[in-house]
């Protein structure tokens, strides 16, 4: 994609690219109002140069750019993910215990000819919609929203699809008033029992028991430029150094990069992005992630309900190494 195409905003480490291209900008506007052979010679060495160099950039990325881009406010969330993969998906709303909570979006989805339940963390793109979504960060009533779309699933035999994109579980006072921990444990011990398929997907951030509450799952999907971690970079970095000036020295530590998790044996596969990110594509970020969706709800659908039971608690047995003294 053309760096004009799509007003992007760049982060820290994009500043050259963002340099290339407002040249290139201006250079078009230049040659929009005079024709010249040297002009078009000019431009096309230009793009020549942003290609390069931004091939260069992202297969060259630190762990703390991978964080960045995690982060990017432009990034695609939950509901844009559905709208692309179903644009009559079905929303369901509330806990049946008294409340709705924005930071996690449920519903029921169409794949063509695979039908699924789904839901996700949302963050909210103004800031209005971020107050409303709670930055995210769900509360109790949100993971007893998506216990309550577990159980549906369960029983009407549907695979369930979650979409992971959170720095955690809300740690206010409402919350712990709310009973958060119990909310996120008997999410865990449910998700440990399903018979159906289940399959996470870790869109942006995965952070701590928040992610957790919805990613106990038969394959764990992570895209390209997303994180997993049980810590933010800045909590490790507090914790460790008490410093904030080693928030990259974290995320190298913490190996929460998507090629990180995959080679630790936590995920299962790694998701291609757009070129320099999905907030670059949202058609296309969608498009990726509904085909390797969709693969492999049909390759786990072959199996029994009890192989599924049996072949998601032993995926989280194996996670970690040890040696027993």
């Amino acid at each position: 994609m053309s760096p004009t195409e799509k007003k992007a905003v760049p982060l820290e480490f994009e500043q050259p690219l963002a340099l290339l291209a407002q040249q290139i900008e201006a250079l078009e506007k230049q040659l929009a109002e005079n024709q010249s052979p040297d002009l078009d010679l000019d431009l096309a060495r230009l793009h020549e140069q942003y290609d390069v160099l931004k091939r260069s950039l992202y297969s060259n990325l630190r762990a703390i750019d991978h964080l960045a881009l995690a982060r990017h406010p432009q990034r695609p969330y939950t509901r844009d993910y559905f709208q692309r993969w179903d644009a009559q998906w079905i929303e369901v709303h509330g806990d049946r215990k008294g409340a709705d909570d924005a930071a996690m979006v449920c519903g029921l989805i169409n794949f063509g000819e695979v039908r699924a339940v789904v839901l996700g963390t949302q963050k909210g793109r103004t800031l209005r919609d971020k107050q409303h979504c709670n930055f995210g960060m769900p509360q109790p009533e949100g993971y007893r929203k998506a216990l309550r779309l577990f159980h549906h699933a369960q029983k009407f035999s549907l695979p369930i699809v979650t979409l992971i994109d959170t720095p955690g579980a809300y740690p206010g006072m409402t919350a712990e008033e709310h009973n958060q921990a119990e909310a996120i444990a008997v999410n865990l011990l449910e998700l440990a029992g399903l018979t159906v398929p289940v399959i996470a997907v870790v869109t942006g951030e995965g952070g701590s028991g928040g992610a957790l509450a919805i990613g106990v799952a038969n394959r764990i999907l992570m895209l390209e430029h997303s994180v997993y971690s049980v810590i933010s970079p800045e909590g490790c970095a507090s914790i460790l150094w008490r410093s904030a000036d080693k928030v990259s020295e974290a995320c190298q530590a913490m190996k929460m990069t998507a090629r990180e998790i995959l080679s630790l044996g936590v995920a299962d596969e790694v998701i291609e992005e757009p070129l320099g990110g999905a907030h670059h594509d949202y058609d296309a970020a969608a498009r990726n992630v509904q085909a390797v969706l969709v693969r492999h709800i049909k390759e786990l659908s072959r199996l029994s309900p009890a192989q599924l039971k049996a072949h998601r608690q032993g995926k989280f047995r194996k996670i970690g190494s040890f040696v027993e003294g």
